[in-house]
């Protein structure tokens, strides 16, 4: 199966670091990347833009509502993602407490609705 790991931690905290502290930070990522590429349980993954580089789209009886940031205020917000392919859920938990900033922040554990390919004429 696969599954969604969305990564959500507070972006304020990110400027308090040091260049060192987030080469460190980066590097531990670089790392459990290359870890589930390796056990071929990595399909894609990547860090997003802040919020403030968010846009979000909403329609309301016909007519478009565009604003600028994400859809709520949150505590955390969603920084980047892992898809991975996992036997089953505990084991998507499991690469899931492994993503370096679980620590400090949280990791959502969403499967995918999986549909078959549509044949094409």
């Amino acid at each position: 199966m696969k599954y969604m790991l969305l990564i959500y931690n507070e972006e304020k905290a990110w400027p308090q670091f040091t260049e060192s502290q987030r080469q460190g930070f980066m590097g531990e990522f670089m790392k459990f990347t290359q870890q589930i590429q390796s056990t071929g349980q990595w399909l894609s993954s990547s860090q997003l833009q802040p919020t403030s580089a968010a846009t979000s789209v909403r329609v309301r009886d016909g007519k478009r509502l565009v604003t600028d940031g994400p859809f709520a205020e949150t505590r955390e917000q969603l920084g980047g993602y892992y898809l991975v392919e996992a036997k089953n859920l505990d084991e998507a938990i499991a690469i899931a407490a492994r993503i370096p900033s679980v620590s400090a922040g949280t990791v959502e554990v969403r499967p995918l609705v999986e549909r078959p390919a549509q044949a094409t004429a």
